[in-house]
């Protein structure tokens, strides 16, 4: 078998969620995986499984009125397991907006991403547009 690098996975993943192929993208993660969001607001804490993502990005999706976008921000960089992509993430709904950068850090194994750590150039303003945990 030829086994994608992790930066392979992980360019993979983001195309699906650019292009809207929520299967292909959630086909990527390990039964297992756990995602880590950051912050002090409704959707932080870990989430585990491919079921609890999809929960937390419908969730996501719900809440900012069908308006969350990602967008690959720049070269991945790849270390071993880990992939580091910087990413814009943008979402409006009534009364409050959202336009920042960040990095998702994935920790890809056997060709399954197993663990998704986020970070938010400006936790506050991703806080304060998700609304209270």
């Amino acid at each position: 078998m030829n086994e994608q690098t992790p930066a392979a996975v992980a360019a993979t993943y983001f195309g699906a969620l650019a292009s809207g192929d929520i299967p292909t993208a959630m086909g990527l993660l390990s039964d297992q995986v756990v995602w880590h969001q950051p912050g002090a607001n409704r959707f932080s804490g870990d989430h585990a499984g491919v079921d609890g993502i999809g929960a937390l990005l419908g969730g996501m999706m719900e809440a900012s009125e069908g308006s969350f976008q990602l967008a690959v921000a720049g070269p991945a960089m790849e270390n071993g397991e880990l992939v580091a992509v910087p990413v814009r993430f943008t979402g409006d709904r009534s009364g409050a907006a959202m336009d920042m950068g960040g990095i998702d850090l994935l920790t890809v194994r056997g060709g399954k991403i197993v663990d998704v750590r986020l970070f938010s150039e400006d936790g506050a303003a991703e806080d304060l547009f998700w609304g209270q945990a």
